[in-house]
């Protein structure tokens, strides 16, 4: 399974031609691509036309759903990011670690754009699809 962050996302919708974008398409096309809570609250809060909303709830809806957060990934996404601090790196956004969190505890590839991302794959086994 492939989770695609917000910032894949965003560049996508946008129309960036990049390695992640490419990869969200190809799997969009191909695979099964889940989202979750956060990231259809982050992504969806951005728009403010409301046919550009509709447009990127339509894309949401249209995927296997999970929940992200809940008592076991909050907790273990803690002991992650207090991991990641001992070793000097501080993560800028809690949604990023509890996306990565419920990926590394599921097994499932992460489509980004985002660099706090890359620190997780080195230290914690984020699997990442490029």
């Amino acid at each position: 399974m492939i989770i695609a962050d917000t910032s894949a996302w965003i560049d996508y919708v946008r129309g960036i031609d990049a390695p992640h974008t490419n990869a969200l398409d190809y799997e969009l096309l191909h695979n099964r691509l889940i989202t979750g809570d956060i990231i259809i609250a982050e992504f969806l809060q951005g728009f403010r036309e409301e046919k550009d909303y509709l447009d990127a709830k339509k894309i949401m809806d249209s995927l296997e759903y999970h929940d992200f957060v809940g008592r076991e990934i909050a907790i273990q996404a803690s002991m992650n990011f207090r991991l990641l601090r001992k070793r000097g790196i501080t993560i800028r956004k809690t949604i990023d670690m509890i996306i990565a969190t419920f990926c590394i505890e599921n097994g499932y590839q992460l489509i980004h754009n985002d660099r706090d991302f890359d620190p997780m794959e080195e230290h914690l086994g984020l699997l990442i699809r490029r």
